[in-house]
């Protein structure tokens, strides 16, 4: 499916964190929404602790300042009793006793000489007193209460013994008063006054609620950036591109349109019955655009999108997946309506009853959330699983087949399809790109890609042109093609080893040479049809680390979708080419494991012919389907081997003839091809044109032509 957008062909999700409008209200809402999802998804044990964190915020708040508010006033008071303040000193002459019962009472029923308030600054706003009360001779220590004190001060204004007061700051008292004034601190030492008891208490308080802001603040900012950042709904207005955006694959679009109107006119679809829940499977090969077209369906219904990874819900231990689900499940529920989007979830297609525990569970748990007993609420939720499943080698568990009430299967562009999705690419860089570009030999190269690797190849072509200062031309994107299906290859590998570059020239000479035979025939001799229907791109003696390989042949895959017994002939022809070119030069002892891979792939042909097609057998059976698979891989018998061995040996018998006639114009290609390094199909057609023009000349001078 092709996954291109108008502007930029990726979905800004990210943009999410940055409201476009810059609406600070916008962005306190959604913060408030990644809240809610991340409170619904926890466990009652860390509901309940975060709800306890919440409420002992604002009451150890709230406590610490009615005490310091409390501390102030008596701190007030004792500041305007010591506006009073004179010159009178503590009278250390006369003796001392703890006064008995209040202060008030105290001085309202005996005769009162001098009042003197010794006082002491605790905090910025909390004092610490002690009053010395004189009468009949001895002095009477009091150490009055918050609210004795603010009568006492409240009284001091218009009481007869007001002109009697005196104040004296504690630190102002002589070595003599201070140990007075120690000995009555020990006996006051369990009646300290509220205040100064509210003292610390204010302090920890505060500490204390500040401290468990930053410690919920800091909690809350790691789950929503750490471990809750993989579980976050997309809103539909981040999402860049339409459905109208996207390029060919009208057949699917039009299984996206019928979801949509099923959608938006479900109340119209339950009256006929149809009222199972939106569980709609996308499967296809990957780079075909699974995830986007399912982004642009978000858009186009307004639902708000969320996007996770099957792959990230095997976690490798018991009840790990089926946990997540059930996370995701209740943000969705949450949410009401929207869309939940499975990526990759193959794996959770297959048999359960594996030998893994935590993948069945897993299964079950998405079989239960799919099955259709859910709430009208439930109903509203769209859920899509895209695969890379392919049911021609996986069985699929039928139980999680019939869940689905939609199918979408993607596939690859056809030719016309594919020159559009290039085209619309390179009109997004139009300015870059030369005029009139002949696309159709890339258009043909890039059979079987998706439209991921068309966008690849596109950018990769103006990478090129960048660095070479040039603009994008058709030279520039058949580079890029060849960098993007071949690989990166160098010529260090086989630069100073001469005898391993010719051995590779007359390698992959084979391959070529099988090839070109059978295009001739079919061609009539026709140059053009040759050139026009030839798979090989390139013959090249650069290695390619991405296989291994010593050097390569680039070619297009080809149009036809079926294979016949002819077709798997030849392919099998090809690939037996290079050993076969190798054992005629070299001899049977000369041959090398370059051929490894391709002899890989001839048996695998061969056995998909014989044991899977019945192919040379009497009857059409496939032996293949009854390999025990509980024991992993396929069972092999000895007709079916005898028959592989047997075809494989008559085939290559018929390479080796074909290469035989050939050997003189190998041995001359081969060394073109080490002169140059790599030559193109056009290339290497003109040098086999100009050698056979060149031997039916020589041929005919010596009477040798037929």
């Amino acid at each position: 499916m092709s996954d291109i957008s108008v502007g930029s062909p990726k979905l800004e999700f990210d943009k999410e964190e940055q409201p476009s409008d810059g609406s600070l209200w916008l962005s306190i809402k959604k913060g408030a929404a990644r809240l809610q999802d991340w409170f619904v998804i926890q466990s009652i044990a860390v509901k309940l602790l975060v709800i306890a964190i919440a409420l002992l915020i604002p009451a150890t708040g709230i406590y610490s300042m009615v005490l310091a508010k409390r501390q102030a006033a008596v701190a007030e008071q004792v500041r305007s009793m010591a506006g009073a303040e004179g010159i009178a000193a503590f009278n250390d002459k006369l003796p001392v006793e703890f006064g008995t019962g209040s202060l008030l009472a105290f001085l309202q029923n005996k005769p009162v000489e001098r009042i003197t308030v010794i006082y002491k600054p605790l905090m910025w706003n909390v004092s610490e007193r002690v009053v010395l009360v004189e009468s009949v001779g001895k002095q009477y220590a009091y150490y009055p209460s918050d609210i004795e004190t603010k009568i006492f001060a409240d009284k001091a204004v218009q009481a007869p013994w007001s002109g009697k007061l005196s104040f004296v700051p504690r630190q102002d008292l002589t070595p003599a008063n201070l140990q007075l004034l120690e000995k009555l601190d020990q006996g006051f030492s369990g009646a300290r006054p509220q205040s100064e008891k509210d003292a610390w208490k204010a302090g920890v308080s505060g500490v204390l609620s500040a401290a468990l802001t930053l410690g919920l603040l800091g909690f809350l900012a790691f789950q929503l950036k750490g471990q809750f950042k993989s579980l976050k709904f997309i809103e539909p207005a981040t999402v860049n591109g339409s459905l109208e955006d996207l390029v060919g694959m009208d057949d699917i679009k039009s299984e996206v349109a019928q979801i949509k109107d099923q959608y938006m006119r479900r109340a119209e679809y339950a009256e006929y019955g149809i009222n199972k829940p939106f569980n709609v499977m996308f499967s296809g090969p990957a780079g075909t655009g699974k995830t986007k077209l399912a982004s642009y369906l978000a858009k186009e219904l307004n639902l708000p999108i969320l996007f996770h990874s099957a792959v990230n819900l095997e976690t490798g231990y018991v009840g790990g997946g089926a946990g997540t689900l059930s996370r995701i499940v209740a943000m969705a529920k949450r949410r009401k309506r929207c869309i939940v989007f499975l990526d990759e979830a193959q794996d959770l297609f297959m048999k359960r009853g594996g030998h893994r525990k935590f993948d069945d569970d897993t299964q079950n748990m998405l079989l239960a959330v799919l099955d259709g007993v859910r709430t009208k609420t439930d109903a509203e939720i769209i859920w899509i699983v895209a695969s890379n499943f392919n049911s021609e080698q996986m069985q699929m568990d039928e139980a999680m087949l019939r869940r689905f009430q939609m199918k979408v299967d993607f596939r690859l562009p056809n030719r016309e399809e594919r020159d559009s999705i290039i085209r619309h690419y390179l009109s997004q860089r139009a300015e870059k790109v030369l005029p009139d570009l002949d696309l159709r030999h890339l258009v043909e190269i890039t059979e079987g890609r998706s439209p991921a690797d068309l966008e690849t190849i596109v950018n990769q072509a103006g990478i090129t042109a960048v660095q070479a200062g040039l603009m994008i031309g058709a030279d520039t994107l058949m580079q890029a093609a060849e960098r993007v299906m071949v690989g990166n290859v160098n010529t260090n590998t086989t630069k100073e080893r001469e005898r391993d570059r010719r051995i590779i020239a007359i390698h992959e000479w084979g391959h070529f040479l099988v090839d070109f035979e059978n295009e001739r025939r079919k061609a009539n001799g026709n140059w053009e049809g040759i050139l026009a229907e030839m798979k090989t791109i390139k013959i090249s003696l650069k290695a390619n680390p991405r296989n291994n390989a010593l050097g390569f042949v680039f070619h297009k895959q080809g149009s036809n979708l079926l294979k016949t017994k002819s077709d798997i002939e030849h392919d099998v022809r090809v690939l037996l080419g290079g050993m076969a070119n190798e054992e005629l030069f070299f001899g049977e002892e000369g041959t090398t494991n370059g051929a490894h891979n391709d002899i890989t792939r001839v048996t695998k042909l061969l056995h998909h012919a014989v044991g899977e097609m019945g192919m040379y057998r009497k009857t059409r059976l496939n032996f293949g389907a009854l390999a025990n698979e509980a024991q992993g891989g396929k069972s092999l018998d000895e007709e079916t081997r005898s028959i592989m061995e047997a075809q494989s040996e008559r085939l290559y018998g018929e390479t080796k003839a074909t290469l035989s006639r050939l050997k003189p114009l190998t041995e001359h290609l081969a060394g073109k091809l080490m002169d140059k390094g790599e030559m193109s199909l056009r290339e290497a057609l003109g040098e086999i044109r100009s050698f056979e023009a060149a031997c039916y000349t020589f041929n005919s001078k010596v009477g040798l032509a037929a």
